[in-house]
Order: C-alpha cells, then sequence, then structure tokens
C-alpha cells in the first residue's frame, strides 16, 4: 500500500506526531509518498527506515498513492484537496491544529486510524464541490473549492453590492461586506462564522450566507446543489476579492462569475470512531455543561 504525507508547517509541536505516523506506516510495510517542500522542512528532524519517496503536484501524486494523510488543520486539508482533485484518492486528515471540522481525527487517534486504513475498516464520505468558472478564468485549473467561494471587498473601507442569480432568477442584491457560497462541508467553516447552518454532507444542497450584510432582515438561504448561480459584483472602487477556500485573487467589477456544483468530489476517511456529528458534537461542545 502507497500513503501519501501532506502538510504545509512543521512546528516543533509536531514532530513527535509525524515521526509517529511515519513509523505507524513503515512499520506496517507500506511505502510512504511525502510532498516534497514538506518533506524539506522535516528532512533533518525525522527518520526514515529508508529514503522516502517525494511528490510535487497533482501529476505527481495521481497513481502513485492509495490514500493520502493531511496533517495538521483543516487549510491543511483543503490545501490537500488541491492536490488530489479529480484522482479519487481518499483524504484523512489528522488534526494538529485548533477546531479541525474535516481534519477531525485527534493525535491520540493515529494508531486507531492507520489500523483500520489498512485494514479497509472505514467508511469514504463523498464531498461535493462547488467550482468557479469566470470570463478571465482566474484560477485556471485550479477552479474548484471544498469549502467555500466568498466574495469580499478588497480594502477595509465601504462595502460592495452582489447581485445574486439563482438558475437566472433574480434573487437579492446584497450590500454587505460579501457573500459566502458554500458547500455542505464548508457549512462548520466560514459560512457558520456569519450566521449560516450546519448542513449534514450528503444534503445535496449549497449556502448562500451574506457577510456583515446592511439590511439585518437578510438571512442566508439554503438552495439545492443542483442549481447554478451567478454573481455581478458591483464595488465603489471597482476592485473586489474572491477566493476558492484559501485562495484569492482580486477581480473588476466586468467580472462574469459563475458557480456550481463541480464533476467530481473529494473523498474524505472516517474511520468508525469517527463520524460528522460526533465531531460536530465535540467541537462545538454540544451539551456540555460545567454544572453536571
Amino acid at each position: 500500500m502507497r500513503i501519501a504525507i501532506f502538510g504545509m508547517t512543521f512546528p516543533e509541536t509536531s514532530k513527535n506526531y509525524l515521526q509517529h505516523l511515519i513509523k505507524k506506516i513503515e512499520n506496517e510495510n507500506s511505502q510512504v509518498i511525502i510532498e516534497e517542500q514538506f518533506l524539506k522542512t522535516f528532512k533533518k528532524h525525522i527518520s526514515f527506515k529508508k529514503p522516502p519517496l517525494s511528490y510535487k503536484d497533482h501529476d505527481g501524486l495521481r497513481g502513485n498513492a492509495d490514500f493520502l494523510i493531511s496533517i495538521g488543520g483543516d487549510g491543511t486539508l483543503l490545501k490537500a484537496a488541491t492536490h488530489v482533485k479529480n484522482s479519487n484518492i481518499p483524504i484523512m486528515g489528522i488534526n494538529t491544529g485548533r477546531l479541525g471540522f474535516i481534519s477531525s481525527i485527534s493525535t491520540d487517534q493515529i494508531d486507531a486510524a492507520v489500523n483500520d486504513l489498512l485494514k479497509e475498516n472505514y467508511k469514504i464520505d463523498n464531498r461535493t464541490l462547488l467550482e468557479l468558472n469566470t470570463s478571465n478564468e482566474l484560477f485556471g485549473n485550479q477552479n474548484f473549492a471544498l469549502n467555500e467561494v466568498a466574495v469580499t471587498k478588497k480594502d477595509t473601507s465601504s462595502m460592495i453590492k452582489v447581485d445574486a442569480y439563482v438558475d437566472n432568477e433574480f434573487l437579492n442584491s446584497y450590500w454587505a461586506d460579501g457573500l459566502i457560497v458554500s458547500t455542505p462541508t464548508g457549512s462548520t467553516g466560514y459560512s457558520l462564522s456569519c450566521g449560516g447552518p450546519i448542513i449534514m454532507p450528503q444534503s445535496g444542497n449549497i449556502i448562500i450566507t451574506p457577510i456583515a450584510q446592511h439590511n439585518l432582515n437578510v438571512r442566508p438561504i439554503v438552495i439545492d446543489d443542483e442549481s447554478v448561480i451567478k454573481l455581478k459584483v458591483i464595488d465603489r472602487d471597482d476592485l473586489a476579492l474572491i477566493s476558492l477556500d484559501s485562495r484569492s485573487r482580486a477581480f473588476d467589477s466586468s467580472t462574469e462569475i459563475t458557480i456550481k456544483k463541480a464533476s467530481f468530489n473529494i473523498k474524505l476517511i472516517n474511520p468508525p470512531f469517527n463520524s460528522f456529528l460526533s465531531t460536530v458534537r465535540n467541537k462545538l461542545m454540544w451539551g456540555i455543561d460545567k454544572r453536571n
């Protein structure tokens, strides 16, 4: 079995976890393949039984790994998704960051998670992606997002106006700091912090959530994920930002924006001891009352 590992940083606090993960995989006679830049950050600090293989990007990963383990936080897993793209390589997220909704396996669960992975004792969650199409191809072939597409003002000055259409029918003019179009996976991210609802991963929905809207009677709306969303942005400075998860580009008001469900999914690995509901319950501390 060939297991890829991806991370973005190598803090000293993660050294023991990473060493333990690599040792666990190698002891199971599985091949380790590590993202090139990540390997450079820790190669002198981690020991291997034999020199590991490395990969550079999606083309180097595709066909060379059976699974990918993301070690970090949710942002790391979102970046890992750009490496996997449409290759159908399942991702397992080990959380060494803070909250961790999609990278939800804690460091004390590494042994159990890898054991279940090698025994094929896990569930696969197929997570919907959003595809962004713009008239000037702002993101090239990386025009997809696992969490959300967000349109925001570029500066800290005045708000922007976003005219939104769903299946060519006018929805609303949002006067706000921006607008979030989120997948169910992203419902626990940026959208949640702006008052959006938590959506079950397989619900087949898209959430449209305004950011700091000026009209207080405007609320998030949930639509069918087969719908096509078109946005027209008007900004006094004629320049705003559009983000796919953590990747951002500036654009002007003449840019046509279309958002729809992508033609492929990202596969997330859920060990038997983990589930979306248990993750939400534990991360948000539902039901916990120190009086009890």
